[in-house]
């Protein structure tokens, strides 16, 4: 028998037996993901993590976003005083509630700037299996069965 066959009506994908075409598109995109999964991923969710505002912070204004993270800490503390001669944009928050605000310190910019670049990292892998995986499925399923 094949890695992939068509049996009564049910799929054979992988040793895993009569597999309905939801099942199978499951176990795809679960072997697709572990397929891509690498160092740059690990950025990613390490970008994130370190953006995230777990750190406690006195003395910040009403409507502040509250806490600061290890990233803002870090990078201030390290670029302390360096300023550009040019604005540069930043975001503050997650994507509902999220604010743009110009700075021109380059510590401020790069503390903020870090958790994007690990939300854009990880959304670029989302979209990148998805895609992978909807190709591999299209292919093996029958066309009734197809997405899109």
């Amino acid at each position: 028998m094949d890695t992939v066959e068509q049996l009564n009506g049910t799929y054979f994908y992988d040793g895993t037996s009569n597999l309905t075409a939801g099942e199978l598109f499951f176990w795809i995109m679960v072997d697709e993901t572990a397929d891509h999964f690498g160092v740059k991923e690990i950025a990613g969710v390490l970008a994130m993590y370190l953006g995230s505002n777990n750190l406690t912070v006195a003395g910040k204004l009403a409507g502040a976003t509250p806490g600061t993270s290890v990233a803002s800490t870090y990078s201030r503390r390290l670029l302390r005083g360096r300023m550009l001669p040019f604005k540069l944009p930043t975001w503050v928050g997650l994507p509902p509630k999220a604010k743009l605000i110009m700075t021109r310190k380059l510590g401020t910019f790069v503390g903020r700037t870090i958790p994007v670049i690990g939300w854009v990292i990880l959304a670029s892998d989302v979209a990148m299996i998805s895609y992978k995986s909807v190709n591999k499925y299209n292919m093996i399923a029958n066309p009734a069965d197809r997405i899109w």
